[in-house]
């Protein structure tokens, strides 16, 4: 009987184990009251929180959790770290084989907003330093405990182990050379023993600090033994991006006076309400070239110039209207929406307006956004914004190596492509 009950509380240790391994890590809210969630390399200037939340394993600088609790008391928050392979499933490493202390965090840096219709408190957390590369989810939860999990944000560290060559071309087949955007990568490995680059090297590119339609590269299109180095430019789109159009955006940087693109801002005694104006899909025409952030936002008020804008920013009610015909999935892309994973990223019809409408609780500030259509493949916003090969675009290259025997994904190299960088 014994021999049995060992046998169950054995096979149901290995099922959690196997769930918890091949659980895929997301960059997720689970908590309605949390918003303005970012992380991302601490830095003097403003538009460092536009930055990916991506360091060097020897750099000094360290990543910076920022969010806020629409609560008037404060909450008993812990923070944990993570270790993910290329595919974001946890790896295989122990806590002690990346983390320098005790692997569970108290947030303990906290503030309340100043004088704001709706009452918040501002934690900010920065992210302990780790002593392996590769992909990292932090986990935060409450009351110290995991399964009560408010959020996960990915991050990444790297180590310049490999050396990473990446450009933007016209793509390869000449019907998309309009349309399309291509990064081509060449990585020279000198510095290590290569055996099967098939197996040991994974190439991930992201177009705008997304994960939703990032390419993954496994099959080299040209390998060089005698130079140790590797090309990956296929013939067959997979590194292709749709180049897409800037950017819209609203600015809601003030409350006393309408910013570009809102209608019109309504102040009452316990909230502030706006409206954005109404958008049309642009498909067509020839592109048009401004200033934009390639989809993320950051936070600001002109309200109180010289102040503190991460909590004497005001929470705006705003809604957004679309212009276009009924009857399809119309979801609204970009950092404020999780790239279309929140759920008001979902634009519901009007029939006595014509108009697709989605309502959020945004933070004061400059955000940017487009439409697209949601579809079994993912998003599609070309047939609501078009496409244009001149878009400026931010675009990451990301290698990975796993050696002989070992137990994780080493982030080997790293390269961030920013040509002609346009940012507001």
């Amino acid at each position: 009987m014994l021999r049995k009950i060992l046998i169950c509380a054995s096979s149901i240790t290995l099922l959690l184990t196997s769930s918890a391994f091949s659980q895929v890590f997301e960059d997720r809210v689970y908590s309605e009251h949390v918003l303005s969630v970012r992380l991302f390399p601490q830095g003097s200037q403003q538009d460092s929180q536009l930055d990916a939340p991506v360091v060097s394993i020897n750099d000094s600088k360290s990543l910076v959790l920022l969010f806020d609790d629409i609560a008037y008391d404060p909450e008993q928050y812990s923070a944990k770290l993570i270790h993910c392979d290329v595919d974001w499933k946890k790896s295989a490493l122990r806590n002690n084989d990346f983390s320098i202390s005790f692997n569970e965090y108290n947030i303990q840096e906290y503030s309340y907003s100043v004088n704001t219709r709706i009452p918040y408190i501002h934690y900010s957390f920065t992210v302990p330093r780790v002593t392996k590369s590769g992909n990292y989810v932090l986990k935060v939860y409450r009351n110290r405990n995991e399964d009560d999990v408010i959020l996960t944000r990915r991050f990444m560290v790297y180590e310049d182990l490999f050396s990473i060559g990446a450009s933007i071309v016209p793509p390869t087949q000449t019907e998309d050379r309009r349309t399309l955007q291509q990064i081509n990568v060449v990585v020279n490995y000198s510095k290590v023993d290569l055996i099967d680059p098939t197996t040991q090297v994974s190439v991930v590119i992201r177009q705008n600090q997304r994960w939703d339609n990032a390419k993954y590269l496994n099959k080299p299109t040209f390998l060089n033994q005698i130079s140790k180095s590797i090309r990956y430019e296929p013939f067959d789109g997979g590194s292709t991006f749709r180049a897409g159009n800037e950017f819209r955006f609203v600015d809601l940087r003030f409350i006393r006076a309408t910013g570009v693109n809102i209608a019109e801002i309504k102040v009452e005694e316990t909230a502030i309400f706006a409206n954005a104006l109404a958008d049309r899909p642009r498909p067509g025409g020839v592109y048009s070239q401004y200033l934009d952030m390639n989809g993320q936002y950051m936070i600001y008020t002109n309200d109180r110039p010289g102040g503190n804008p991460e909590v004497e920013s005001e929470y705006i009610y705003t809604t957004f209207y679309l212009q276009a015909e009924a009857g399809r999935d119309i979801r609204m892309l970009g950092a404020l929406t999780a790239w279309g994973k929140s759920p008001e990223s979902k634009m519901v019809y009007e029939p006595k307006t014509g108009l697709y409408t989605t309502s959020i609780l945004m933070k004061q500030g400059w955000y940017d956004y487009q439409y697209a259509f949601s579809t079994g493949a993912g998003f599609d916003s070309y047939p609501i914004e078009g496409s244009f090969f001149e878009t400026e675009n931010e675009y990451e290259v990301l290698v990975y190596y796993r050696a002989l025997g070992s137990r994780y994904d080493q982030l080997v190299g790293y390269v961030y492509l920013h040509p002609n960088r346009r940012r507001i």
